[in-house]
């Protein structure tokens, strides 16, 4: 196998978007197939930017079939780009087995990044929490390993961040409130970008409570920035 085609990691906006750079409207136009974790939620971008390049679905259940057809499709020398629904492709999104195989099967294939927006980053630079050092979580697992992580959290001194979707928000903060109480400050990255952007910062006990009394705020995905 040979293969010297290019493969994209694609930023694309969180939320808003404006916030997408030129060089990635360049890379999306030139390509051959954008692939894309839901097709209808990158359309709404590329209609945007009047970006007409085909589409290809590629998620964290794509079968081994449809990588070995983008495999021998990059042999042939068509060159991809490869976004999420929001933020930087593999970073707590799809991809990172593709790109492995990539690089496994056709080492020849550059792989570029073309950076842009990745909200645990957009949601630090608010805090004043500091951000030399810190430790990402990505999504923490529902039941086994929680605990341990939290541990690690504590006893940590830097600074954590991780994300949490709506439906969760709720029940971790009130770990977080039993665990640390007024002891640690906590950011709650809400909404970013969007309409309804929300940054709060209380002390874990009362950042609880914050949600608890206003239900209509728990919507949106999270990114929960811990202080050390």
């Amino acid at each position: 196998m040979t293969g010297s085609s290019v493969f994209y990691i694609v930023s694309t906006p969180i939320g808003n978007l404006e916030d997408i750079t030129h060089r990635a409207v360049r890379i999306l136009r030139e390509v051959d197939m954008i692939l894309c974790e839901d097709t209808r939620t990158t359309q709404k971008l590329l209609d945007h930017y009047y970006i007409s390049t085909p589409t290809q679905s590629y998620h964290a259940h794509s079968s081994a079939v449809k990588e070995n057809d983008i495999i021998t499709r990059i042999i042939e020398g068509k060159t991809f780009a490869l976004v999420s629904d929001a933020g930087t492709p593999t970073i707590s999104d799809p991809g990172v087995k593709l790109v492995t195989r990539i690089r496994s099967d056709v080492p020849l294939t550059q792989i570029i990044p073309i950076p842009g927006v990745t909200a645990l980053i957009t949601a630090l630079s608010i805090t004043g929490f500091g951000g030399n050092q810190f430790t990402f979580y990505g999504f923490l697992p529902h039941k086994k390993g929680r605990a341990s992580i939290f541990d690690q959290i504590a006893e940590s001194e830097r600074v954590s961040v991780f994300y949490e979707s709506p439906h969760r928000l709720l029940k971790t903060l009130k770990e977080l409130a039993e665990r640390f109480g007024t002891n640690r400050d906590i950011c709650v990255a809400r909404e970013l970008t969007k309409i309804h952007e929300e940054t709060p910062i209380f002390n874990a006990q009362e950042m609880y409570h914050y949600y608890l009394n206003d239900p209509s705020k728990v919507r949106g995905e999270c990114v929960i920035i811990i202080n050390k």
